[in-house]
């Protein structure tokens, strides 16, 4: 039985002391960890931070052990049965507020394992917690880099940074950024060059050519919209390379790139808190809102093609419902908190 990265670290962990109580918070961190290291790259830096972490404190230790008390291994398991483990393990947090540990607790008892099996690090329960930087359904945010980058997070996503001596790697691990790549100045005036900066993705990688750009993880392939300089596009599995320019939209997918139609909304929009467009589709405004809120906006055919225009606010996602019953001539039906329908009027 193969043992885990995270276990033969675990070997050093303090012997448990069942009548002991943990903290809440300190039980998370432990499970944060489990996940990193058995996720993420593991690098020294990384083993170095979490050795400090678990020596820091007799609890943390405890917790560490506690929570691989927990693990089970699941490697002849099907694909399917662990997905469906961790969905169902994920709706009851939703559902339920479970706090992560719980969670764990669900997915020990079923036969699973999250941090046995590489397959389960693209689902999206566990993916926040490999992250750097992440952002809940609903949320934004913007972090500043060392070398002078800006990254803004849309709602729902996931991203690493490493500033290494040779580049600049950010990996979007799901969801939609906004990048704008600094001069790198500090490193510039140490060293007389510039890292260059790449935006890595299960799809393939994007090096930025001094630039500022939207990159999106759709279905089976990425979303690239450059606003400023140029971006070049790496397909996962090699081949040719191509440039996106200022004012065009790509797909980038594993086997290759090709020019994507525009949408019907500004691709960064949302950075202002808004979505915002032209003779936009009825359906395809409502499916671009249906990302900020956890649920499901099910859009009647029978007025998917109304068209509509102006800008919508993202983080009253209620309020902008309302509003385009006010303007439509539709209705939206709450069949429950998280499952709303969008159809025509009721004629009286």
């Amino acid at each position: 039985m193969p043992v885990s990265d995270a276990a033969r670290l675990g070997e050093r962990a303090a012997a448990p002391e069942p009548e002991t109580p943990l903290p809440s918070r300190i039980v998370d961190q432990a499970i944060h960890w489990t996940v990193k290291l058995d996720f993420g790259e593991a690098s020294a830096s990384t083993r170095k931070a979490f050795y400090r972490w678990r020596d820091a404190s007799p609890l943390h230790a405890l917790a560490w052990q506690r929570v691989q008390a927990l693990r089970i291994d699941f490697a002849g398991m099907p694909p399917a049965l662990a997905l469906n483990a961790l969905q169902a393990a994920d709706a009851r947090r939703g559902a339920g507020g479970l706090k992560r540990r719980q969670v764990l607790k669900v997915l020990a008892l079923t036969g699973i394992s999250v941090v046995t099996a590489a397959s389960v690090s693209e689902l999206a329960p566990w993916q926040r917690l490999v992250a750097d930087a992440s952002t809940a359904t609903g949320e934004q945010r913007t972090l500043r880099l060392e070398d002078g980058s800006t990254i803004a997070l849309n709602t729902d996503t996931a991203i690493s940074t490493a500033l290494g001596a040779e580049r600049r790697v950010v990996t979007l691990r799901r969801g939609e950024i906004l990048v704008a790549t600094g001069h790198d100045d500090g490193f510039a005036a140490r060293s007389a060059t510039v890292r260059p900066f790449w935006v890595q993705t299960p799809f393939g990688g994007l090096r930025a050519l001094g630039t500022r750009f939207v990159v999106r993880i759709e279905d089976e392939r990425i979303r690239v919209t450059v606003q400023e300089g140029a971006v070049e596009l790496h397909p996962a599995a090699g081949g040719a390379t191509d440039v996106a320019r200022a004012g065009t939209t790509w797909w980038l997918a594993k086997a290759g790139s090709m020019p994507a139609p525009s949408q019907p909304f500004e691709a960064d929009g949302w950075a202002d808190g808004v979505i915002a467009g032209k003779d936009m589709r009825l359906a395809d405004m409502l499916a671009e809102l249906s990302r900020y809120r956890t649920g499901h906006i099910a859009c009647d055919p029978r007025v998917a093609d109304l068209r509509i225009s102006g800008a919508y606010h993202v983080r009253d996602t209620d309020r902008v419902l309302r509003f385009l019953m006010q303007a439509q001539p539709i209705t939206v039906i709450y069949r429950t908190r998280f499952w709303v329908s969008v159809g025509p009027a009721e004629v009286r």
